[in-house]
């Protein structure tokens, strides 16, 4: 299996929301510039990811877009789920209107191992949370950047 560039991207930009702004609105060109990803791609990217609920917009000069959670409760599975759909690794195991489209449906002695398989790694991006990947990158002594907008200078 291998996730698109739209989900490893996704992944990115919301741990830099979550790092360096938390919850406060981020202008699309902050993460576009922090990260070396399109701010093109990154609309695309962030309309699905609205759709899931797991980002709010707001217009205008202070606004942007902001996670629509804590960063301690979304999860990977989340955006991959957003981004990807259900985690299915072989084409055998997609199901289509509640029905397998495999011929060989329950007669096929692989596909529980890719059934288990998939709920195993659902279960792990499920238990990694961008407040995990947050201290991660606090770990490893990334800087954090202060946005402008939001520092006052008395």
């Amino acid at each position: 299996m291998k996730l698109s560039t739209k989900t490893r991207y996704g992944v990115r930009a919301l741990f830099d929301m979550a790092y360096h702004a938390g919850t406060l609105p981020v202008q699309i060109k902050d993460i576009s510039r922090r990260q070396a990803i399109s701010p093109r791609y990154l609309e695309q990217i962030f309309q699905d990811l609205k759709k899931a609920g797991l980002l709010h917009s707001r217009r205008g000069p202070q606004g942007g877009y902001s996670l629509a959670r804590k960063p301690e409760e979304i999860t990977l599975q989340q955006i991959v789920t957003a981004t990807e759909g259900p985690t299915s690794l072989v084409d055998c195991t997609k199901e289509k209107k509640g029905k397998n489209t495999c011929s060989f449906d329950n007669l096929c002695v692989t596909q529980g191992v890719w059934h288990e398989a998939a709920r195993r790694l659902d279960d792990y991006f499920a238990s990694v949370s961008l407040k995990d990947l947050c201290e991660d990158a606090t770990k490893l002594g990334l800087e954090k950047e202060l946005d402008h907008r939001f520092m006052y200078f008395i």
